[in-house]
């Protein structure tokens, strides 16, 4: 039998959700306590660690504070370093010998730091960035789902289990995706999995209480279709699911490009008031007409309570934004903020939930939401290589109660909170 001394099992979690939602956090016992807070270990698996990559911005707060400038940081401790690609523009051996921090050639070897036991406290698992193939929906392969057999594997071997964090989506392919999510679930894996953005400064700052009445929400996003349609999606998902009633998943999804995707804002079918709302919360890049936005995609799927999903992709704007439509209300928008500096903060605030849950064995929010965005994404991307045919999605019948985590507050623009979340 797997020990998960001083870990919380799934069920016991989800019995913890109320009080959650109410208002509190997963890390809230650890920071009300008197007590000094203890550094917690972990092991990093990564893809590829070069400056700017999804490894240095969360890794690199680890071993060099908040803003990576030496000053104060999480109460984690890197215990070890597995990488799977070194690159020309490597930085893991610099930062590896700067702190003193093993690096070793298996994952098995990381996460027992070369031991016979598993003394780390989490796992942090980033498959972003590399030399990957893609596949024919242009889904970069990023090896997450060997990543995580290997940690699991692990953890069956020497019979014991702690937090893993997965960066962005599971799969990214949905078979993937459901592996993964699946044998988290049987092996009592507090897991958590997602995109920074849920976690960003909002511009301007959107009040949405838990169970409100969303009559329509319409989210703008840019870039790649997989790399950034992950994003947008999980951006999208963290409001609309404070919808009345949600989440109860998906009933079937589609890509829709071309004058397809515009008919439905001519039809109604998308309230033009909303998606307008939205697309003035984005920067845009130049001049450009968003319907000559000839790799523009809409990202069309109805939930299961009959809340319509509206995700467009378009390549003349320059950030991610969604807009509701409460009832009785105009609609609003926000901007989900990626400030650069200091040191991409966002990832700061992933960090710090990814910290609460390695101290308390818990989530800091459900890993439903990202397997459930991963899983839209999929289908999406599905559709579009078949000519924007509508996927029915019965596996996408994913249900969780969504919690009132924080994001990051509104700061000053040169700085930003650097207190521990378990301080």
């Amino acid at each position: 039998m797997l020990k998960t001394s001083n870990l919380i099992t799934r069920r016991d979690w989800l019995a913890n959700t109320a009080a959650i939602a109410c208002g509190s956090v997963a890390h809230q016992a650890i920071a009300n306590s008197a007590k000094p807070v203890k550094t917690k270990s972990v092991a990093a698996i990564v893809s590829i660690y070069e400056q700017g990559t999804h490894a240095d911005v969360l890794i690199g707060k680890i071993l060099e504070g908040w803003k990576q400038d030496g000053g104060a940081g999480p109460a984690l401790k890197l215990a070890s370093l597995y990488v799977d690609q070194f690159t020309d523009k490597d930085m893991s051996r610099k930062m590896a010998a700067r702190y003193n921090v093993p690096i070793f050639d298996s994952i098995e070897n990381a996460v027992t730091v070369g031991s016979d036991r598993i003394p780390v406290d989490g796992v942090i698992s980033i498959g972003e960035h590399g030399d990957y193939p893609f596949n024919e929906k242009e889904q970069q392969l990023y090896p997450r789902r060997r990543f995580f057999k290997e940690i699991t594997d692990t953890f069956k071997k020497y019979g014991r289990v702690v937090p893993v964090f997965n960066d962005k989506h599971l799969g990214p392919v949905w078979s993937d995706a459901k592996w993964i999510y699946n044998r988290a679930q049987k092996m009592n894996v507090p897991f958590m999995a997602g995109s920074s953005l849920p976690l960003t400064y909002r511009k301007p700052e959107l009040k949405v209480p838990m169970g409100s009445e969303i009559e329509a929400a319409v989210g703008i996003g840019y870039s790649g279709l997989d790399i950034y349609g992950i994003h947008a999606l999980e951006s999208y998902q963290c409001l609309v699911e404070r919808r009345r009633g949600a989440e109860k998943g998906v009933k079937w999804a589609q890509c829709l490009q071309g004058d397809e995707m515009w008919n439905t804002l001519d039809s109604g079918i998308v309230p033009k008031d909303v998606f307008n709302t939205a697309l003035a919360a984005v920067p845009k890049r130049g001049n450009v007409n968003v319907r000559e936005d000839s790799d523009a995609a809409l990202f069309l799927f109805k939930y299961n309570d009959g809340f319509l999903g509206v995700q467009f992709m378009l390549q003349s704007v320059n950030r991610t934004s969604v807009a509701l439509k409460l009832k009785g209300q105009k609609p609003i928008a926000t901007q989900f903020e990626e400030r650069p500096e200091p040191s991409h903060p966002h990832f700061a605030y992933l960090l710090k939930a990814i910290e609460g849950m390695i101290h308390t064995g818990r989530p800091s929010y459900p890993v439903e939401r990202t397997f459930l965005t991963g899983g839209i994404l999929d289908r999406a991307l599905t559709s579009r290589v078949l000519n924007g045919k509508k996927l029915m999605t019965p596996e996408l019948s994913i249900q969780y109660q969504p919690v009132d985590y924080p994001h990051a507050p509104v700061p000053e623009l040169t700085s930003y909170d650097t207190r521990s979340s378990v301080e």
